[in-house]
């Protein structure tokens, strides 16, 4: 069978679940993989023969998405601000979204030349942490994940963009202070409430891990008040404060942390002109 051959039977299996641009997207993300051919390189070699082995492995592939496996848990790796990192259903996959709320601390930091300490708490894959320490090399971070397999994932990742972080496997939720200071604390925690499943795709909905995701309708904000609560009694004055956060909640949780004492607190918008992130500052000493 020819890759041309094979494409069609690709398309064809997945037409009633897909939109064929990402059908197409699919496609040339497994022959990039499976045939080490660059993207622009697959159009042009659509006569090539494929081996036993080589439609071994498209039929994998193949077989978990029409069970709407995400194609970043199929390939066992995904790209995010511009690093490669591995993933499977132990982490979420990180989103764009995401990357905005780096961005944002990335710029804050461009004029700060000294060492800068950082708190990433539920870090997953860990790619908050691994791309703050990439752009910001000054920096020295710690990171925590209540998920002993999630902290496995992020561990790998960090060797594998070669950047130094402490890990540990700790449930926020049941921290009261911790031992250390630092400048920044930041945070993508679970914020999708249980009656939001029933808008969520399959792929999500299905894979990936629930923890990371749900929190109760009747205590939704219970991830961003324990939070800013510790983050009051461990950030050094003058420290940052940063939140990803459901687009529904954002008047909520600048309420909060106002109420707390935090100094301005600022609600940003991701590209989308969703409420997305938030920011806010502790003039407290500790």
């Amino acid at each position: 069978m020819t890759l041309k051959e094979y494409r069609n039977h690709f398309k064809s299996k997945l037409k009633n679940i897909y939109p064929e641009e990402e059908i197409g997207s699919f496609f040339y993300l497994l022959s990039e993989k499976y045939l080490l051919l660059p993207r622009f390189e697959v159009t042009f070699q659509m006569d090539l023969k494929l081996s036993i082995d080589d439609i071994s492995k498209f039929d994998e592939a193949l077989n978990q998405l029409e069970k709407e496996v995400p194609i970043q848990y199929i390939l066992g790796e995904t790209e995010f601000y511009g690093l490669p990192f591995k993933v499977n259903s132990s982490v979420l996959i990180p989103r764009p979204e995401t990357e905005e709320l780096v961005e944002w601390i990335i710029k804050d930091c461009v004029e700060i030349k000294q060492p800068i300490t950082i708190l990433d708490i539920g870090t997953g894959s860990g790619c908050i942490a691994i791309s703050l320490a990439n752009k910001i090399p000054y920096s020295k971070i710690d990171a925590l994940d209540i998920s002993a397999k999630a902290i496995e994932i992020a561990k790998e990742n960090a060797k594998l963009n070669q950047v130094p972080i402490t890990f540990s496997e700790q449930d926020i939720l049941a921290l009261n202070k911790l031992d250390k200071t630092y400048d920044i604390f930041v945070s993508n925690p679970p914020y999708v409430t249980i009656s939001e499943k029933q808008k969520m795709q399959a792929n999500v909905l299905n894979y990936e891990p629930h923890k990371a995701l749900f929190v109760p309708d009747e205590n939704a904000l219970l991830f961003y008040k324990s939070i800013a609560e510790i983050a009051l009694k461990s950030l050094k004055r003058n420290g940052n404060l940063y939140f990803e956060i459901n687009e529904a909640f954002g008047p909520e949780i600048v309420g909060i942390l106002n109420e707390l004492g935090y100094e301005n607190v600022t609600l940003k918008k991701d590209l989308f002109g969703k409420d997305r992130m938030v920011k806010a500052t502790n003039l407290k000493i500790n």
